[in-house]
């Protein structure tokens, strides 16, 4: 199975490296986005919540930072359904001069969860 992920081509302050949806919700929750370009992250990040679970549904424990401090999350190149959906993300980044990069691997460290279509780890070079 090849794991795909889209992030940030420079990592933030903490040194990570922040995925499109989170790059994209910063434009948007920060009032950078035109009002075209707003409608459309709000319709499409609607989409995608009814598409896939949000594990810390699952696991709310997921993202405490006292457990797992990094987690990573990847689609499984198998869902292409969604993964349709990141060019516009990836467009809209473009138009704000966000840069980005493709991550694939088969190997995406420690699996935390994993559903049909996702799995969230912690990074190989990570304690926790």
């Amino acid at each position: 199975m090849i794991y795909i992920r889209y992030e940030s081509a420079t990592p933030n302050a903490h040194g990570l490296h922040t995925g499109v949806f989170g790059l994209a919700n910063v434009l948007a929750r920060t009032g950078q986005l035109t009002t075209a370009d707003w409608g459309w992250w709000r319709t499409n990040n609607d989409w995608l919540d009814a598409a896939y679970t949000d594990p810390a549904t699952v696991d709310p424990s997921l993202f405490d930072k006292t457990k797992n401090p990094i987690v990573i999350c990847w689609f499984k190149e198998t869902a292409t359904h969604l993964l349709d959906r990141v060019p516009g993300y990836l467009d809209l980044l473009d138009r704000y001069g966000i840069g980005w990069v493709e991550r694939r691997t088969s190997n995406p460290g420690t699996v935390l969860y994993e559903d049909d279509v996702q799995v969230l780890t912690r990074p190989a070079d990570t304690s926790g």
